[in-house]
């Protein structure tokens, strides 16, 4: 048993590297499977849906190869920062029972293999949406990486309590890049699908860290359930949904959505606020962590639906108006 324990605790030491430390005999060898993983593809899938929304509604006609170089550079984009953040992060996600089988803490792919990997990502994905598409989409992706990267990864995650809220702003550019690049410029409602995402990161996350507040704990990771403790957390997922609900409504508001947005987002947002108040509301046992996981398998819902909504929405107007 002692021999058991001694090799556990080499094996965890090891594993539980400082950000771009080598791994050295661990090193297995990644193949394209590890160098995909390594780009959070579920993550990198939502950017691009989102994006893709934000590119087709607005207004104007974009070339369908250009939209589909820019939905593809979007999603290089979002998966050199998750690269990025998976190489800095290593000495975390190898604490984490939700990040232990990542690329790196198995040994498969080297701290330094994902550095380059997410920087070649990077640049290429920025160089290629300005070239073939417009500068002002690519620097805002530029920017995306760089706040996601540096202000998130490497400055917030690891000092404030606040980690998600500042640096979800990361996470909420897609829509927008996708309307900038549809454009050529930000605008109000672009704005406004930033600010959607943006209001949704926090009770998202927050309902998942309060899952796995032990293994932030273990990690060192100040999240909100371990420095301010699960009722504060909770407090703060009610009343980022209260707000986020009725900022959900401005496209209606704005007029760049149609009734059928207005009677999803109402019905979803009621449902996304009573699931928010169960969280509130039930603090103790397997029904908290119910209501936390119920929470956050429907936020991811909750997005979806709103922006397949606008899509559709905006299929539907264009379809009157041609037959008018």
């Amino acid at each position: 048993m002692t021999d058991i324990r001694r090799n556990r605790s080499s094996a965890a030491a090891k594993a539980a590297l400082q950000p771009g430390e080598r791994m050295g005999d661990m090193h297995l060898g990644g193949d394209v499977g590890d160098y995909f993983a390594l780009m959070k593809p579920r993550v990198m899938a939502l950017a691009v849906f989102t994006a893709f929304v934000g590119l087709v509604i607005a207004p104007g006609n974009m070339h369908p190869v250009l939209a589909i170089a820019a939905l593809l550079c979007i999603a290089v984009g979002a998966g050199a920062s998750g690269a990025l953040n998976m190489w800095y992060d290593a000495d975390i996600d190898a604490q984490m029972r939700r990040t232990a089988a990542r690329p790196i803490p198995r040994g498969r792919v080297l701290p330094g293999e994902a550095l380059t990997f997410g920087m070649v990502l990077a640049a290429g994905s920025v160089i290629c949406l300005g070239s073939l598409v417009n500068w002002v989409a690519a620097a805002l992706l530029g920017l995306a990486i760089v706040y996601y990267v540096l202000i998130y990864t490497m400055w917030l995650k690891r000092l404030t309590p606040q980690n998600i809220v500042i640096g979800g702003g990361a996470g909420a550019f897609p829509p927008l890049i996708g309307w900038a690049a549809a454009t050529g410029s930000v605008s109000f409602e672009g704005v406004v699908l930033f600010l959607i995402v943006f209001l949704w990161t926090p009770p998202h996350f927050w309902a998942l860290a309060l899952l796995r507040s032990g293994d932030y704990e273990q990690a060192g990771v100040p999240m909100l359930p371990v420095v301010s403790g699960s009722d504060e957390t909770r407090r703060q997922i009610l009343l980022y949904s209260v707000v986020m609900a009725p900022v959900a409504m401005l496209p209606v508001f704005m007029g760049f959505a149609g009734a059928l947005y207005g009677v999803v987002t109402l019905v979803s947002g009621l449902y996304f606020l009573r699931l928010a108040y169960r969280v509130y509301q039930v603090r103790d046992g397997d029904g908290a962590r119910d209501a936390a996981r119920q929470l956050f398998s429907f936020s991811i819902v909750y997005l979806f639906l709103l922006f397949a909504a606008l899509l559709v929405d905006h299929g539907l107007a264009t379809t009157s108006l041609w037959q008018a």
